[in-house]
């Protein structure tokens, strides 16, 4: 009788959520208003099918006139203006694929605010660099904020440029690759530096770079023998899901361990589409993660959070970070308050499984890293006691002490660091 009361009271818990996110549209949901788009914007741009498949095609076919995009979405003469306009200081361009997840006539749609420019980017407060990229730079192209890991930024090219963007400022005018000089420089400093073991190759979009590059970089980075992991940060399996083909999946295969982190903020960019190409790198072995950032009008609700790292598990992407959304010049709109994170984090503990539950993050200013924000859980301490929260917010006194073991046991540390009795 008291397991029956119990269930049902868990049951009760988790209604809001059950009848919130059947409102909550995610990419499947869309796939034949997403597939009628398609149709449109290759009759648009003059492409085939097998076009629409390529890659290289969606990149050097991105959309970055208002004239273009008015053609695709409903846009009126103010926003079409403040669109021109906006473009003059802070670049924009949308990869076809993802033109097509935009809803045609709803301004609501987070697609549209996630890619297309506003006049909320017209604001002056915040900064450029926030997290003083500028000044942890120790040789051109590396970002070096940690002990024992650092970023290599290989390009400024991205297939759509998040309105959100970080590192916006490094987006210019015209797309460019790092040069091989600056790439030889990155390795040569990751071989001149021992305690270096994880290197993160990100841009820009590391996967924009051609696969003869990728392949020589991962060749490079593994010969290193202290180098122990190399990861991807990557949007396109959102962005331009057409980029994971098989020869890509077929290179990063051969160097493993490598890692994919990847970019989703709101389940609508959850579609067939990606699904496949988390598939094909899942297959070759490549583990995914997502790094999402907590993004006012976007998902900056416990129902839509929470229904994102669902739909991110079914696709085998395991949740990884939420990031508080930087102080970015042009961006602030997005940015929540730090209670509205705090309270998404309260709503999935324990009400969802532990690996739909990311680390939700804010970057030190100045470049001093992630530093992880949690429900406070442990309320208290005594001598022999802790107090800690549970998550359903029931105060509880748990011990707290040191085992002790007999004194005629004697240990040894084996060769193997274990201890043997």
């Amino acid at each position: 009788m008291e397991a029956s009361k119990r269930a049902a009271e868990l049951r009760e818990k988790v209604q809001p959520y059950v009848a919130a996110q059947k409102n909550i549209e995610t990419g499947f949901d869309i796939a034949e208003t997403a597939t009628s788009q398609k149709k449109r914007i290759l009759e648009i741009l003059g492409g085939t099918e097998s076009d629409w498949d390529d890659w290289n095609w969606q990149m050097s076919n991105r959309i970055k006139d208002v004239d273009t995009l008015a053609r695709i979405v409903e846009l009126d003469e103010d926003e079409k203006a403040v669109i021109s306009e906006i473009g003059k200081t802070y670049r924009w361009a949308i990869s076809p694929y993802y033109a097509s997840l935009m809803s045609p006539d709803s301004h609501a749609c987070p697609i549209r605010w996630l890619a297309i420019p506003s006049a909320y980017e017209y604001s002056e407060e915040g900064e450029l660099d926030p997290m003083d990229e500028e000044h942890t730079s120790p040789v051109p192209g590396v970002t070096r904020r940690y002990p024992d890991r650092l970023i290599i930024k290989v390009t400024n090219q991205c297939a759509m440029y998040c309105r959100h963007c970080q590192r916006r400022r490094l987006i210019g005018e015209t797309d460019h690759h790092a040069s091989e000089e600056v790439l030889q420089g990155a390795i040569r400093y990751v071989r001149d530096n021992q305690e270096i073991r994880d290197v993160l190759i990100t841009g820009g979009d590391a996967f924009t770079l051609d696969d003869d590059v990728i392949e020589w970089l991962l060749k490079e980075l593994t010969a290193i023998s202290h180098v122990e992991i190399v990861r991807f940060g990557t949007r396109t399996l959102v962005t331009m899901p057409q980029r994971i083909t098989s020869r890509l999946c077929n290179i990063l295969s051969k160097y493993h361990p490598v890692y994919v982190n990847t970019h989703v903020n709101h389940p609508k960019e959850i579609t067939p589409e990606l699904a496949a190409a988390a598939d094909r790198l899942s297959r070759a072995g490549v583990p995914l993660g997502n790094q999402a950032v907590l993004l006012q009008g976007i998902n900056a609700s416990p129902h839509v959070m929470k229904k994102l790292n669902h739909e991110l598990l079914k696709v085998r992407i395991r949740p990884y970070y939420i990031f508080h959304a930087k102080c970015v010049k042009g961006t602030l709109h997005f940015r929540p308050r730090i209670e509205t994170g705090l309270e998404i984090m309260e709503q999935l503990r324990g009400y969802t499984s532990g690996m739909a539950i990311p680390t939700y993050i804010v970057n030190a200013p100045g470049g001093l890293g992630k530093t992880p924000i949690l429900p406070n859980y442990l309320v208290g301490w005594g001598e022999d006691y802790v107090l800690i929260r549970t998550w359903e917010g029931k105060v509880l006194r748990y011990p707290n002490f040191s085992g002790e073991l007999p004194n005629s046991v004697e240990f040894m540390e084996n060769k193997e660091g274990c201890i043997d009795v």
